[in-house]
């Protein structure tokens, strides 16, 4: 399916997804580096197409979150620009997304999964567990396995979510190539950028709002 992936030829004995995590990462540094390199009040340029980006994700980390949740803001922000700039790269011919293989997603979501619960117990204290027992105790029974498989299934949902999207628009894009050379579908190349950023958008925003989740006093 991907057999037409440079770095898979460069390193043959590294896991594909692996290299191209590796390939964003210095993607991201190199564009860190133009943006800030020669500051201005004013900007210009590389500078104020990434400040674009950045205030964006400020503000919808004040919209969904509320001031207390700008601590994670490069939680959130990290995520946002690897995230899609992973997607991004895999609408380039011979290079792979990142996102497209599980172990990726997986370990994003575990991230937040963890970083969730140790949030609501730094918040909390130990009362943050009360949630899991449910509003009386004799309901406690019913309520922690329900409890606890709301909460594993939300990494779950994160990863499988996100894989999903991102390599089935590379399976859907390649069968289209195949079938049609000579057009290479551009509406489906647009559906894949929109899918890009919304599966972006869907990623940050459930880690907010899971960790808000986490912050908040149960009743």
């Amino acid at each position: 399916m991907h057999s037409l992936s440079f770095l898979q030829l460069i390193f043959p004995s590294i896991p594909t997804y692996i290299t191209y995590t590796w390939f964003v990462m210095v993607l991201l540094v190199f564009f860190s580096f133009l943006a800030t390199r020669r500051l201005q009040m004013t900007p210009g340029g590389f500078q104020n197409a990434m400040e674009v980006f950045v205030g964006a994700i400020d503000k919808l980390l004040i919209d969904t979150m509320g001031n207390h949740g700008k601590p994670f803001f490069p939680l959130i922000a990290t995520l946002g620009f690897f995230i899609l700039t992973s997607n991004l790269i895999g609408l380039l011919p011979g290079l792979e997304s990142p996102t497209s293989n599980l172990n990726t997603t997986v370990a994003m979501a575990l991230v937040v999964f963890f970083m969730t619960h140790i949030v609501g117990v730094q918040v909390q204290g130990l009362k943050y567990f009360k949630q899991f027992m449910g509003p009386v105790w004799w309901l406690t029974p019913l309520m922690l396995p329900i409890e606890l498989i709301s909460h594993i299934s939300r990494p779950v949902s994160l990863s499988m979510r996100l894989f999903g999207n991102i390599e089935g628009g590379h399976i859907v894009l390649l069968i289209l190539f195949f079938l049609v050379p000579l057009l290479v579908p551009l509406p489906i190349i647009i559906l894949k950028l929109l899918i890009s950023v919304i599966q972006t958008l869907v990623f940050m925003l459930l880690s907010m709002m899971y960790i808000a989740g986490a912050m908040e006093e149960h009743h």
